[in-house]
């Protein structure tokens, strides 16, 4: 079920919990493959022109939140390039076609993040379309269930777990700083995860508990340059990674441990990084918004 997003709605209940029946998916996961389809706001997100003319570079945008936030950002106004997986290249087209619809311009990459001189590139290729960058929102993130816990997170699991999240959120930020002038935004994305870990999420919950201690230094470091850094924490949202990366018991509940009985579409998440990236958010800086159903953030 999806309504406007201006339409007052009981937030129980605007969609259904989207696990339950799921089978488990390939890595990295495509959306056509899951069962229920994400909203990412296609038919219901408006824009009011608040990223007019505005420049974005968006990691992971092919698909989940990655893809709400390129929807919702080319509604604003915003030209948008977007990195994907080589394997993620059909939703990563889909997502720009849906920008190109909104009238702004789309640029998708393949690429993998975990090599520094693929962020670099990243970058070089930002400024090559468009000249500069407004706004760096690093959403990119790789996770891997584990029942056990520590016993079963080989060194490889945790090394790409630590690439994918941590060293490319660095590697992209420090590339893309020359060319982002006063006025411009830096959003990442932890997690509720980074708060409050599960256990057979711990290395990806280190992970995020970095970017948020990352986002609140490189806010302070970076307000002299009139520069600002803030974060998106989601609690559970319903996007290909799930299925692609926890068993179906799993699946079968996820979404039920935040207050709200369910887990959130991607659709719910793109107006929080929207307003980090506007204007409306002018006097924030290195904090993090909690959009976790009602778990708290501390």
């Amino acid at each position: 079920m999806t309504q406007d997003q201006f339409t007052p709605q009981d937030p129980t209940e605007r969609y259904a919990a989207p696990g339950s029946g799921n089978t488990t998916v390939p890595y990295p996961g495509r959306t056509d493959d899951l069962d229920v389809r994400p909203d990412h706001g296609e038919l219901t997100y408006r824009g009011t022109g608040r990223l007019t003319g505005r420049k974005a570079v968006i990691t992971g945008g092919d698909s989940g939140i990655g893809r709400a936030v390129a929807i919702a950002f080319a509604r604003e106004g915003a030209d948008v390039l977007l990195t994907h997986l080589p394997e993620e290249a059909d939703d990563a087209a889909e997502t720009a076609v849906w920008v190109r619809e909104a009238g702004t311009s789309a640029v998708t990459l393949a690429t993998d993040l975990r090599e520094e001189t693929r962020c670099r590139e990243v970058v070089d290729r930002a400024v090559e379309e468009f000249g500069r960058i407004d706004v760096l929102v690093s959403n990119a993130a790789y996770q891997m269930s584990q029942d056990d816990g520590l016993p079963e997170i080989t060194s490889e699991q945790f090394d790409r777990v630590m690439k994918t999240n941590v060293y490319a959120l660095f590697w992209l930020t420090r590339a893309a700083l020359p060319h982002m002038s006063p006025g411009s935004s830096i959003i990442t994305t932890s997690s509720v995860q980074a708060f409050s870990p599960s256990p057979h999420l711990l290395d990806y919950a280190t992970s995020k508990a970095a970017i948020v201690n990352f986002t609140k230094g490189l806010g302070h470091n970076l307000v002299s340059r009139g520069i600002r850094v803030n974060s998106v924490a989601p609690g559970p949202v319903w996007t290909p990674l799930i299925p692609a990366t926890m068993d179906e018991k799993k699946l079968d509940s996820f979404g039920a441990q935040a207050p709200m009985g369910r887990a959130a579409q991607p659709a719910e998440l793109a107006p929080f990084y929207v307003f980090l990236a506007s204007q409306e958010s002018s006097y924030m800086t290195s904090e993090v918004l909690g959009v976790t159903g009602g778990s708290p953030i501390t």
